[in-house]
């Protein structure tokens, strides 16, 4: 099997793209990385202070600026250019300034003959990864977005922290929307392999706490409360992204959940949006096909329709 190059070209040189390089240097995930961004001074910048990291954590990676030619040979490309969300604002009000960027990055992708995995995150990330599925000849397990993986994160800690058990401990997923759509199966949740209802059965006195309107709203406000707080977040989504990565590099067969165009899988196509995937060494191998109640296949619906009429919006 042919070892992948450890070359990620990182479109995007603000907060959230400095975090991801950050974490694949210290993770060692990389051999090279490489900054596009059209404020090379900022981008160069950055360069600059993660070499010092570098040196201080005596890793050795090869940092730089450079240009779209370097998708060429490129493994991996990190989609974060855009700016930063503002204080109360959703990802979908942030359409239009982040599509105003996207025409001049995708056809200098193209025309590189890159061939590697594409990992969007700018936002609204479903919206965005569908864009480039269809502007770029790429397979759809190789185009996707991070989805409601950082969701997930959010929501098994908020889930570790009612019940008191450690967060490992908590399988749970967010699906739909990378947004305020998305929705949680409340039967795939298990605590240390139990069911939750089983769990709470033995565990009564958790039953008033686990209320999930609440927790489907917290999870929702997570962002906002970070973005409201500190003006970005970026570490999170930096770490999600360097797992993605290695579950790639090393053919981990991770299972997470990724914002994927459809073809049919929970009776939805022609749309991307965060379903349980496995991530391997060919990127998505499998979209995995959870069994949901009624109430979850229509909140699976109702958050497809709402990326489709945004990504209507742009066409």
């Amino acid at each position: 099997m042919t070892q992948l190059a450890r070359k990620v070209v990182i479109i995007g040189a603000g907060n959230v793209g400095s975090h991801v390089a950050m974490n694949l240097m210290v993770s060692q995930y990389a051999d090279e990385i490489v900054f596009l961004d059209i404020n090379e001074d900022a981008a160069n910048a950055q360069v600059e202070d993660l070499k010092d990291m570098l040196t201080a954590t005596r890793r050795h990676v090869h940092i730089r600026v450079g240009t779209y030619d370097d998708c060429a040979d490129a493994s991996f490309i990190v989609m974060t250019a855009g700016r930063s969300r503002r204080p109360g604002e959703t990802r979908l009000q942030m359409l239009e300034s982040t599509f105003s960027i996207l025409g001049s990055i995708v056809d200098p992708i193209a025309k590189s003959g890159f061939s590697g995995f594409l990992i969007c995150v700018s936002n609204p990330a479903d919206v965005v990864a569908e864009y480039f599925y269809r502007k770029l000849d790429l397979p759809r397990s190789r185009v996707f977005s991070t989805g409601t993986s950082l969701d997930t994160v959010r929501l098994r800690r908020h889930i570790a922290s009612i019940v008191d058990v450690d967060r490992d401990q908590v399988e749970a997923f967010c699906m739909g929307e990378h947004g305020d759509s998305s929705f949680i199966p409340r039967t795939h949740i298990s605590i240390g392999g139990i069911g939750i209802e089983e769990y709470l059965r033995s565990h009564p006195q958790l039953a008033d706490k686990l209320d999930y309107a609440t927790l489907t709203e917290t999870v929702h406000t997570s962002g906002g409360r970070i973005v409201a707080g500190k003006g970005s977040t970026e570490f999170g989504i930096g770490s999600v992204v360097a797992v993605l990565i290695a579950s790639i590099l090393h053919n981990e067969r991770l299972v997470t959940p990724l914002s994927v165009h459809l073809e049919g899988e929970y009776g939805e196509k022609d749309v991307s949006v965060g379903v349980p995937c496995i991530l391997g060494r060919n990127g998505i191998q499998e979209i995995l096909p959870l069994e949901l109640s009624q109430d979850e296949r229509d909140a699976m619906h109702s958050s497809c329709n709402v990326i489709r009429e945004a990504f209507a919006s742009i066409e």
